[in-house]
């Protein structure tokens, strides 16, 4: 038994053992908030409201829509603080001295808003009768108090509304499209993907919390469940309120993130029904014609995208009980452009493959459901009970030069729910959550056919450089055999306190159990790698030079199973130190076991493979590791405990009303570390990719005769060739050794801002600031192989290269995991705000943001194999990110119940860092960065969206009633945003049409709203 290994019996009797424990931190955690008066902060999903009002004893929060109420003694010297209310629309009521109850105007509470309003003496302010017309209004007063202010402490975001949500033109219903408003956030959309990166980090370190839980994606990157290769959406659309994104500097609650959190709150029932129903459509006909559709002769791929759904909500029990219900649905057929690899031209392959290229389409279907019942069976309770689930199916195939027939399904499975007691006293609010999850990734091939993989070794045609065999077209079934997630169950409980004068003290406390899944037979259908230039002036399709496919290893099966617990504890405090001056001083500590590292036992086979007797090579001195790091009898691995995270901010009020106010922070924020990456140690000793080299005189593909270097035979295209080739290589032939170091550290973030914001008035916000953000203890895999003197390049006069043949006898290369890719980024930002009103129904957002970057490994390259360590690469400019990038988005309302909107943004080009080697230069490798050009006809990414709705109100059902139709034009402009650029010169590839972005598209919707 190499490795322990859960099965689903062991993750039940784990999940017990760990429930006391838990149970026991959430009680302990809610006590010591009221022992202690040391750092926290309000609730990701709701928001907070304090100040201060004269003459008054008590006064009480009232919810419009809901009817809901909460009310608080007013303390002696006038204040008050309502930590955790629901966003929406709110009013005061204030009981004097006099015994006179008066009521405020309405005012709008947002996600995660921290609010002050103040009042006068409220027994000497000249009130007036209200003029609603309500029954009993003339025996209610109205008082009118200060303006509302929000206090953002030292974080670095944006607040999107439902507004923006519902009127700024899209495509494909993802309400985090418009997280780019926040300063250093873009939204990226490859081949109709969807992920959120910050500045310079990749996009695997957001998280999004919804409802105030964690959507983390545990397996697989891009951040949260289902963002990894599928087009679908997290969440539908129709049940989100609006959300918050923070680029930096959040408080101490949020959890397993080190980049962009994102904090949305879902629909309720209210009083009143209210529903919605839509549907989205464009086609073939709607749209230009992609780049190569257009310059290379090809005829318009058929495309069709329908998407629809609907929303209902209202009361079952009026002020005590109410339920929501939405769904949203999408059948898509989406162009994709198969076109040749390293800027080969069509005419290039024999006429048989020609007719692969070109462009085609890849189909994917949806359907999202949540559902939510409310409940409120007193001023003090609040029960609510929440699920989700997603489906998709369909299948991905992506630009660049793989056929269609090499396609992969792409099946998404997710199930979330949420039960939730908030209970709230005169001076306390505690929130109760239990979870569960479950969430599941698995594509399949297409086709059960080997693959075949051409390249081009040698001078290439079009360019005039030497390649190194790149892959210029892939035929035959999908490499792709994955089946991946995780499920299970998390407490997580959060105290709020308010009875400490000037604080607010919030205490929270988390444990999760959570069983990650990883099943991985990659090249369960072989593939055959091809020289095409084998014979110069021909076009080789017959005699491979490598074969990879996947053989299990008789050590277990492929399926790794962990079953993990996470624990996290976080005490912070708002402290309002002045009316000017407010202190955000928080800690949390995180701390998670991964049974599948920790217990992992190094094979003895794998042990011998490496020792000093088989493998001296790494034993030389000057090797830069020590292979005995790697090597685990299942003692040596201690969970990281180290992950303490102070988030500190403040605000200062220079001006009061917030027209003018300093704002600054410093937070350190730990992430964890991906899952896929860190089980291969286990998965590849049960099922592993072989890979053999074939002599066929080819001078690209030297090789010495070994079990893993034979001469061809055509019978190694055949199954029983294949088996002939494990037979005779032995137990490790072929098979790479996958080791991970003893001491994983976890990925953090350093986060520091400064700024100065201003109210102009109550409608419009600007902003300046400055922050520096360094990520440290990224994951990579390096090389471990070493030539027998123990260098790791080749010896000069030779063109320098990376140790692949010298690897241990009877083996396939040595692949260490560990930790240090790292990111640096200083960023500038400016952004103006302008929010919308009855009086003025307009808004706006504009975000300029200005970052530089660097980092020492280009964005997304987990595999490091061209230096021995992770300190040798080169610390260059950020090939993740763009340097200038604005983002403006608005809407407007005309007298003719017509809304017009549109969403612009402009970046500069990419850099791109190349790797150049020189034969006895010193060092022998060195790194390159080249900005991008532009795009042909303008400078960098450009992309403007427009939409236009018109509404026509219905006389029944109630005044929201209305129809409405619409029409979004995405890329009105029809820039074409071409990706594809000379890694040498910067210069765009002219063969090269792929873009970033569709071409321009018009989207039809319609609906019905009550």
């Amino acid at each position: 038994m190499t490795s322990k290994v859960s099965s689903c019996d062991s993750f039940d009797s784990f999940r017990l053992r760990r429930l006391a424990a838990a149970l026991a931190f959430t009680t302990a955690g809610s006590a010591l908030a009221v022992a202690m008066a040391v750092p926290v902060h309000a609730q990701e999903s709701t928001a907070s409201l304090r100040g201060s009002v004269s003459g008054a004893t008590q006064i009480t929060a009232v919810d419009v829509a809901t009817g809901s109420r909460r009310t608080l003694d007013v303390s002696q010297d006038g204040r008050y603080n309502f930590p955790q209310l629901r966003p929406g629309i709110y009013y005061l009521e204030i009981t004097g001295a006099d015994g006179q109850v008066r009521r405020t105007d309405e005012f709008t509470l947002q996600i995660a808003q921290n609010a002050e309003l103040d009042f006068d003496d409220i027994a000497q302010e000249e009130t007036v009768a209200d003029p609603s017309g309500a029954p009993g209004a003339e025996n209610v007063i109205i008082v009118t108090g200060g303006r509302l202010v929000t206090d953002e402490g030292g974080e670095v975001g944006a607040n999107i509304s439902q507004r923006e949500i519902e009127t700024l033109p899209q495509n494909n219903r993802n309400f985090l499209s418009f997280a780019d408003l926040a300063p250093g956030v873009s939204v990226e959309n490859p081949d109709g993907q969807s992920r959120i990166q910050g500045g310079g980090q990749n996009s695997r370190t957001v998280n999004v919390y919804i409802d105030g839980v964690g959507q983390k994606d545990y397996v697989l990157k891009n951040g949260i469940t289902g963002q990894d290769s599928s087009q679908g959406n997290p969440f539908p659309q129709l049940a989100v309120g609006e959300y918050r994104v923070i680029s930096s500097n959040y408080k101490a609650e949020f959890d397993q993130v080190s980049s962009v959190a994102i904090t949305a709150g879902t629909k309720s029932g209210t009083n009143e029904f209210h529903g919605t129903a839509f549907v989205d459509y464009t086609d073939t006909g709607m749209r230009e014609e992609t780049p190569l559709e257009k310059f290379g002769g090809r005829e318009k791929a058929e495309t069709k995208d329908i998407q629809f759904g609907g929303a209902l909500g209202g009361p079952i029990i009026e002020d005590t009980l109410f339920f929501f219900a939405t769904y949203e649905g999408k059948r898509r057929r989406l162009p994709v452009v198969i076109e040749p690899g390293a800027d080969f031209p069509v005419s290039f392959f024999p006429a048989e493959l020609q007719d692969l290229f070109g462009p085609t389409q890849q189909e994917f279907n949806e359907d999202l459901y949540f559902g939510k019942i409310s409940f409120l069976p007193t001023s003090r309770d609040v029960f609510e009970v929440s699920g989700k689930y997603r489906n998709e199916s369909g299948v991905f195939l992506g630009n660049g030069s793989s056929a269609v027939e090499t396609a992969a399904s792409q099946d998404v499975d997710e199930k979330r729910f949420l039960v939730r007691w908030e209970h709230s006293g005169d001076d306390f609010v505690n929130d109760l959550k239990g979870t569960y999850e479950s969430a599941f990734w698995s594509p399949r091939p297409q086709n059960f056919t080997p693959g075949q993989i051409y390249t081009f070794g040698g001078v290439s045609p079009v360019t005039g450089q030497n390649l190194v065999r790149p892959q210029i077209l892939r035929i035959g079934g999908s490499a792709n055999f994955q089946d991946k997630g995780q499920e299970g169950y998390a407490i997580q409980n959060d105290f709020t306190w308010t009875g400490f004068e000037d604080h607010t003290i919030k205490v929270g406390v988390k444990s999760k159990w959570v069983r990650l899944d990883r099943v991985e037979q990659n090249f369960f259908n072989p593939q055959y790698s091809y020289n095409v230039n084998l014979t110069p002036g021909g076009f080789n399709t017959t005699i491979p030079y490598r074969v990879q496919f996947g053989a299990g290893t008789g050590q277990g099966t492929p399926s790794v199973i962990s079953d993990n617990w996470q624990f996290g504890v976080y005490i912070q405090d708002d402290w309002f130190v002045t009316d000017r001056l407010t202190l955000n001083l928080g800690i949390r500590w995180d701390y998670e076991e991964t049974p599948s590292y920790l217990d992992f036992v190094t094979p003895p086979e794998v042990v011998a493979a490496v020792s000093e007797a088989n493998y001296p090579n790494i034993y030389q001195p000057g090797v830069e590791y020590d292979i005995n790091d790697y090597i685990s009898d299942g003692t040596q691995r201690k969970a990281f405990t180290g992950a303490f995270q102070p988030r500190i901010g403040f605000s200062y009020e220079i001006l009061e009303l917030g027209k003018l106010t300093v704002f600054g922070g410093y937070g350190r924020s730990y992430d964890r570390n991906q899952f896929d990456f860190i089980a291969q140690e286990v998965s590849i000793n049960a099922y592993s990719t072989r890979e053999f080299n074939f002599i066929t005189g080819d001078p690209n593909n030297t090789c010495n005769p070994s079990p893993t270097c034979v001469p061809w035979d055509p019978v190694y295209l055949t199954e029983a060739g294949r088996q002939q080739l494990l037979d005779n290589a032995g137990v490790g032939a072929g098979r790479s050794i996958r080791l991970i170091n003893n001491d994983l550290k976890v990925p953090y973030s350093d986060q520091f801002s400064l700024g100065l914001r201003s109210d102009l008035n109550r409608l419009v916000n600007v902003e300046v600031g400055y922050r520096h953000i360094k990520s440290r203890d990224g994951f990579a895999y390096l090389l471990g192989n070493r030539r027998p003197d123990g260098s790791f390049f080749t010896p000069a006069p030779a063109t320098p290269g990376s140790p692949f043949g010298f690897a241990p006898p009877g083996w396939g290369s040595i692949i260490i995991g560990t930790n240090g890719l790292k990111t640096d980024e200083d960023a500038f930002h400016f952004k103006l705000a302008k929010r919308y009103s009855a009086e003025s129904p307009w808004n706006l957002a504009a975000t300029y943001t200005y970052t530089d970057g660097t980092e020492n490994r280009a964005f997304g390259e987990y595999f490091s194999f061209d230096f021995p360590t992770l300190d040798d690469y080169t610390v260059k400019t950020s090939s993740g990110l763009r340097k200038h990038r604005l983002v403006i988005a608005g809407a407007v309302d005309l007298p003719t119940e017509t809304t017009i909107s549109g969403k612009f943004v402009l970046s500069s080009p990419r850099y791109l860092n190349t790797f150049v080697r020189t034969p006895g230069g010193t060092p022998p490798v060195e790194v390159v960065t080249v900005e991008t050009a532009g795009n042909g006809d303008r400078w960098g990414f450009r992309q403007l969206d427009l939409a236009i709705t018109q509404n026509i109100p219905l006389n029944f059902l109630g005044d929201r009633t209305r129809v409405y139709v619409r029409a979004d034009i995405i890329n009105a402009l029809n820039d074409r945003n071409y990706n594809s650029f000379n890694s040498v010169t910067g210069e765009r590839n002219p063969n090269a049409l792929g873009t970033d972005g569709p071409p321009r598209t018009i989207k039809l919707s319609a609906g019905f709203e009550f």
